[in-house]
């Protein structure tokens, strides 16, 4: 009975609200009337019976700036606009050219190996010719690729197969129009990387970020002298997959095996090789360097830390020294493991070829006390595995460093110290 009571009481009060409402409505939608606070209470007394709430959104929150992650798609538009604009002023356009025979037409005779008596029927001139050399040769453009500034003084990094021969040479477009002759500073002789120097100062250059960070369905961007012929075309795509290993080959590197490549399908075309690949944040995360000829947009990028070392080792030596063990190992994987009877599934098999001995004489892997057979299994406590390669392991190290391996020989794991020398040319 008592709620009953207070039921109605509620029901007395909303309906005189109600009635209230209707009289002072007819008063403020007069013509002329002016505005009354009463109007707006009125109105916010109504709207919370009748406006809609609005719907709690389930999306994830960033924690670090409680922003929600997934953004209008205007705002991703504008990101990508943003990092190209950033990073479009240092990408650079090179042609290759070089000098080839001069092929002409020269006089032949195909009946002239006919005995005399026999010549006598086709005339001593037949009029025939065939493409010949004469020794002359003309410069001529050859191919073309892209690269990017990485310092204000004309440092250029590309691939080694856009800008590793010594006959050729090669010009550099700018983004700004300007053409400059570029000259080889130095080749790595382990990765797909050379650096090039044009004569020009005050340059804008391109920011280095981490690829050790990338992750898979990240965006990514590239940009390139597309088919050597349209310059810094843009494509966009994602991270389709991480520390891939591809076998690719070029003009100046023959076939080679990659190991530890990004692969995206943000569309690299010839002529993109060289050119950096962005993040959201304009940032260069890798070196776009080959493509899968049989597929669509798979294409491959050498991670930018990987390059790192070869920018540094530039500036402050003028040469690439690269960091050399001198071993030569059977990365080793379950299967491998399994056939073998190996005491572990991961690891590199120190394991000698038809190219020479497992350990080379006199390397740091020789003065460490390394063996063949044995399997080298951490660096410096990183664990070598399909993901992180021996090779790559021993490339994010200086020459003159000294590193901590772990190794197992003949069952039992020890442990080894070993300074790294500069790779003999």
């Amino acid at each position: 009975m008592e709620s009953f009571v207070k039921n109605r009481k509620t029901l007395a009060i909303i309906a005189v609200g109600v009635v209230l409402g209707l009289v002072l409505g007819s008063f403020l939608d007069a013509p002329q009337a002016k505005a009354n606070p009463l109007q707006d209470l009125w109105n916010s007394f109504l709207n919370s019976f009748t406006a809609p709430k609005a719907p709690k959104s389930n999306a994830p929150r960033n924690p670090e700036n409680n922003a929600q992650l997934y953004k209008p798609a205007i705002d991703y538009e504008q990101a990508v606009v943003d990092a190209v604009k950033k990073a479009s002023p240092a990408v650079v356009s090179i042609t290759i050219s070089k000098n080839v025979p001069i092929i002409e037409n020269c006089p032949f005779d195909p009946f002239g190996n006919l005995p005399p008596e026999f010549q006598q029927f086709f005339g001593n001139n037949s009029g025939f010719t065939q493409p010949c050399k004469t020794g002359k040769t003309q410069l001529r453009e050859v191919g073309g690729g892209s690269g990017f500034i990485v310092s204000g003084d004309g440092l250029i990094l590309t691939n080694k197969h856009v800008a590793g021969d010594k006959a050729a040479s090669y010009t550099v477009f700018t983004n700004d129009g300007k053409k400059y002759d570029a000259k080889i500073l130095a080749v790595d002789p382990t990765q797909d990387l050379a650096v090039i120097k044009i004569g020009a100062t005050g340059l804008p250059t391109v920011t280095l970020g981490d690829s050790s960070s990338l992750e898979l369905g990240q965006t990514a961007i590239a940009i390139g002298n597309a088919l050597g012929e349209f310059k810094n075309t843009v494509s966009v795509g994602v991270v389709s997959g991480l520390a891939r290993t591809v076998t690719a080959s070029g003009p100046n590197v023959g076939a080679e095996t990659i190991q530890g490549v990004i692969q995206t399908d943000a569309a690299i075309n010839p002529g993109n090789s060289g050119g950096p690949l962005l993040n959201l944040k304009g940032e260069v995360v890798g070196i776009n360097t080959a493509i899968a000829q049989d597929a669509q947009n798979i294409g491959f990028a050498i991670p930018i830390n990987r390059a790192k070392n070869d920018i540094n080792s530039v500036k402050s030596t003028g040469e690439i020294a690269t960091p050399f063990l001198g071993v030569r190992y059977l990365a080793i994987t379950a299967d491998i493991a399994k056939s073998q009877n190996l005491p572990v599934d991961y690891g590199a098999l120190v394991r000698g070829s038809g190219e020479g001995a497992g350990v080379t004489p006199n390397s740091p892997a020789a003065k460490a006390g390394i063996q063949a057979e044995d399997i080298i299994l951490e660096v410096n406590g990183q664990k070598i595995d399909s993901t992180h390669a021996l090779g790559d392991e021993i490339s994010k190290y200086k020459v003159g460093d000294t590193i901590r391996l772990k190794i197992n020989r003949a069952g039992k794991d020890i442990t080894l110290q070993a300074t790294l020398a500069k790779r003999p040319l």
